[in-house]
């Protein structure tokens, strides 16, 4: 049967000569696995770039519970990123969100919700005119209440804090949004961003190692 749903990429896998495996996670579904064929010869290379991680889809898909992989009848692009892809600060974060991303979501249930979230958070980065350093603490921290384990208080975390100054920042960050200014250096940033990894390590089985933390890392200083 054929559905119309919003997706976002997580990743794509090649397979066979020409096609790729698409992990998309969808509103309608959760996170689906599609085969795209014939968008790795030299004619249809430009193809695939509509398949990049994090892309946010517009899709008509076939659909049948308990199938293992899916195939896509129509697919466009819902948004056409402006900076994420351009500005090196903002292309890092992705790259770590999506990490994040493809180690943590797991579960098919309040898909739309999660949905939503991942896209409104993907557009609003896109469109930040002032600074964004912060953007990937706030970001992490909601996702954690989608996904089931978000803290209430920073108590819960309070085994992975440095000091009191920092649990102050985690205690703002819990309820700030994206645009909401914090005086952070680079210090503090790194060791609640290691607080709160080590707090979604505690939930999530498979997060350890975080590669791309580390090029983050020099990317913020």
């Amino acid at each position: 049967m054929l559905h119309k749903t919003r997706g976002i990429v997580f990743r794509f896998t090649p397979y066979g000569e020409s096609s790729i495996i698409l992990n998309v996670f969808t509103e309608a579904f959760g996170l689906q696995s599609y085969i795209v064929n014939s968008v790795r010869t030299k004619s249809n290379r430009s193809k695939i770039a509509i398949y990049q991680p994090l892309t946010l889809l517009d899709m008509v898909v076939y659909h049948k519970e308990n199938a293992g992989i899916m195939r896509i009848k129509e697919v466009s692009c819902s948004y056409a990123y402006k900076t994420l892809t351009t500005d090196h600060v903002k292309s890092s974060l992705a790259i770590f969100l999506n990490e994040i991303l493809n180690k943590s979501v797991r579960e098919q249930s309040h898909a739309f919700e999660l949905c939503e979230f991942i896209h409104s958070s993907l557009v609003e980065l896109d469109e930040m005119k002032g600074r964004c350093e912060n953007f990937h603490l706030t970001f992490l921290l909601k996702l954690s209440r989608y996904l089931g384990f978000g803290p209430n208080n920073t108590s819960e975390m309070s085994a992975w804090l440095i000091n009191s100054e920092e649990e102050e920042l985690l205690r703002l960050l819990l309820n700030a949004n994206y645009d909401t200014p914090l005086k952070i250096d680079n210090t503090q940033r790194r060791n609640i961003l290691d607080s709160i990894l080590h707090f979604y390590a505690a939930h999530v089985d498979a997060l350890n190692p975080v590669k791309s933390v580390h090029v983050l890392r020099e990317v913020l200083g």
